[in-house]
């Protein structure tokens, strides 16, 4: 089991499903990313309403873009809202192991073992089995776990992943978006609510 730190910094804005893309479409115009962060500052171009908000989404969100090849940004640009939004739970889970492992050790999990419905308490389960591994998980305030409960709730029902209700929902990927979260490994796809065989499906 790895005990490496964990990166909590999750707690600012969900998928980001409306900003994302605007981001992706200027960085595929420039193609380097220290000039799209500078265009994204000075044309103000996440409509934050002051520079510390603006500030704080642009870290949250280049973040988890730099971890998107291009492919994957045309596709984050130019496909549905399903497509937009998996593919940045993807992202999400590449940056932040925590989410991560809740993807695949209860989502998937879950899923697999037909129990339909997560719930608080699943989380605060996996959440103290975690920080008998990990400090900094009892090192934070418990107003910030509650934060980041939140914030993982709130991308799962983005993603369409969960219902409001805590119900899951299968993922439904393309087999064009599953080949193309494939090529970083198959194991970037275990942080959907798939079987192996309907992974496999996808991949044909």
């Amino acid at each position: 089991m790895s005990t490496q730190r964990y990166r909590l910094s999750f707690t600012t804005g969900g998928l980001f499903l409306q900003e994302a893309p605007l981001v992706a479409e200027r960085y595929l115009s420039l193609r380097d990313w220290s000039q799209t962060r500078t265009d994204v500052r000075n044309g103000n171009l996440l409509q934050a309403r002051t520079a510390s908000a603006a500030k704080r989404i642009s870290i949250e969100l280049f973040g988890r873009l730099v971890l998107l090849d291009v492919e994957e940004l045309e596709a984050l640009v130019e496909g549905s809202r399903r497509a937009r939004s998996y593919l940045l739970w993807s992202a999400v889970c590449r940056r932040y192991g925590f989410i991560r492992d809740f993807a695949i050790e209860v989502l998937r999990e879950y899923y697999l073992n037909r129990r339909h419905q997560i719930m608080t308490v699943d989380y605060e389960a996996f959440y103290n089995a975690k920080a008998l591994w990990h400090k900094e998980l009892d090192e934070i305030a418990v107003s910030t776990q509650k934060r980041l409960r939140h914030g993982v709730f709130q991308m799962l029902r983005e993603a369409d992943l969960l219902s409001e209700q805590g119900q899951i929902q299968p993922a439904l990927l393309s087999p064009y978006l599953a080949r193309l979260i494939a090529k970083h490994g198959r194991e970037h796809l275990l942080v959907f609510p798939a079987t192996d065989s309907e992974i496999q499906r996808w991949l044909q």
